[in-house]
């Protein structure tokens, strides 16, 4: 006697329930149950511009096409209704690139399924990189002037390949994400380093193990792309951010270019506002210098401009005086730094010049600050953790080449300390040696010779100093947003 369980109907983990000889019903894991074959249960709950880049060439052969065809089918049937929140474009390529479906042609899910089912496969030669920038400049109907224009939905591209490109795809995809494209990759395991090459973060990338396993991806690739729609995550956490980047000789021209290249690509995954993310830049030969301050750049556009004019120094290194700078002129009240906000610098480096380091970076660990430090080539272990405080905080890569596939790791780290418990008092937001008092979700400044918030304002009558009590309208208080109106009185205080 046959069990109606035997051929395994259910999906995703589900479990079949036998309901006599002939019928079954599956109990479904969470997040499954889209039929009751516990087919992925989607939703999109974010609004996108949304194209699909689908290899069609004949190293992926008329199967993987097939195969691509269908997963974009089950995709889509489950996401496009009546009201779909997003616009959907599909685009083959293989050495030439079609839009067989322009973004938004389709409204309903009846028609978007007709113009997948017209797709054909061409079998033509895996040229990539061309196809990305391809799309990047005819795929998507405007590009808005600055990045941190809202008007356009976010732009999101998924690449789904299964055969290694004949041309270059580094630079195209450079290209894309330029125009402030989000890329996402889908291949088997063996393409994983050629799709985090697109993407630029492995947190981007999605490989599955074989065929049925694709399937499987639905709901990862679901996730994947609201995240680049919302503000989740590290988006929705205050930091401010400091990058100390090594600009000596010991790193060259070239290199010094690829650590300002990473820097950008790092900012775009953080929310640069006087509420949210605070940027601030330094780069350092023998001397360290401020490119632009905490409190400098309001917007990711202004920043990313910013970061293209850096100039390289060529000097020899110290890592200690940078990170020395960091402490004094960097993060401080005066310099837009926000009390109640974690604050984590992030020191990119061949590993020259660290001999001086250790004992700033202890400094600015007993103030409150993170050292993350992020070191290409070859260095000495030692010396590194040191700095870095604990082997968590230190990243060591073997070539410049790699950098940019640990991106994803460095920002993950960097968002776990966003997200942990504050201390108000470090590092110390009173000037001119005040003392910071702890209070219940707020602090107070014990100044000598000076009043105000902070202790910035010298006192010029009298003999006897003050350590004045706020008054209630400027009491200081903790919010998750940090305590931005005191920098900016401050900064009103010094004109």
């Amino acid at each position: 006697c046959l069990d109606p369980c035997d051929s395994q109907p259910c999906q995703n983990g589900g479990t079949c329930v036998p309901e006599g000889l002939d019928k079954y019903h599956c109990l479904c894991l969470l997040g499954y149950g889209g039929d009751v074959h516990c087919a992925a249960k989607l939703s999109l709950e974010c609004s996108v511009d949304l194209l699909f880049l689908v290899d069609s060439s004949a190293g992926i052969t008329l199967e993987g096409f097939l195969r691509f065809k269908a997963f974009l089918k089950r995709f889509l049937q489950a996401l496009v209704g009546q009201d779909s929140p997003m616009s959907v474009g599909v685009a083959q390529y293989d050495d030439h690139v079609r839009i067989p479906i322009e973004l938004g042609q389709h409204k309903d899910a009846v028609s978007l399924m007709k113009g997948i089912d017209g797709l054909n496969f061409s079998g033509g030669r895996t040229l990539t990189g061309r196809a990305l920038q391809y799309i990047a400049q005819h795929g998507f109907r405007s590009t808005p002037v600055f990045a941190d224009v809202q008007d356009d939905l976010p732009r999101v591209i998924v690449l789904l390949t299964d055969s290694k490109s004949q041309d270059s795809v580094a630079e195209a995809a450079k290209y894309a994400k330029d125009q402030n494209l989000f890329l996402i990759g889908i291949g088997s395991s063996f393409m994983r380093a050629e799709l985090t090459t697109v993407t630029g973060n492995p947190q981007q990338t999605i490989v599955y193990s074989d065929p049925q396993d694709l399937f499987n991806r639905m709901p990862e690739l679901q996730r994947k792309i609201c995240s680049v729609g919302n503000p989740e995550g590290c988006q929705a956490q205050s930091l401010d951010l400091a990058f100390a980047v090594d600009a000596s000789s010991g790193v060259g021209l070239e290199n010094f270019l690829r650590l300002r290249r990473f820097v950008g690509s790092s900012c775009l995954h953080f929310l640069i506002n006087r509420d949210v993310t605070q940027i601030a830049l330094v780069t350092y030969g023998s001397r360290a210098h401020t490119v632009f301050a905490l409190d400098t750049h309001t917007s990711n556009s202004a920043v990313l401009q910013a970061i293209e004019q850096v100039p390289f120094l060529g000097d020899s290194a110290s890592a200690g005086s940078a990170l020395l700078h960091v402490y004094s002129d960097v993060m401080t009240v005066q310099k837009g730094a926000r009390p109640g906000v974690n604050k984590v610098v992030v020191l990119l480096t061949n590993g020259g010049g660290m001999q001086d380091a250790a004992g700033p970076a202890q400094q600015l660990r007993h103030n409150g600050i993170l050292v993350f430090v992020v070191v290409i080539g070859d260095a000495e272990r030692d010396t590194l953790l040191r700095v870095a405080g604990s082997p968590t905080y230190l990243v060591h890569i073997s070539s410049y080449e790699d950098l940019q596939n640990y991106q994803g790791l460095i920002i993950e780290r960097i968002c776990e300390e966003a997200r942990s418990p504050v201390n108000l008092c470090k590092p110390n937001p009173c000037m001119n040696q005040g003392v910071c008092i702890l209070g219940p979700g707020s602090y107070r400044c014990q100044c000598h010779g000076w009043e105000g918030p902070h202790c910035e304002t010298r006192v010029v009558r009298g003999d006897s100093p003050r350590s004045p009590a706020l008054p209630p309208r400027s009491h200081v208080q903790w919010n998750p947003r940090g305590l931005q109106h005191f920098s900016r009185a401050l900064q009103h205080s010094k004109r």
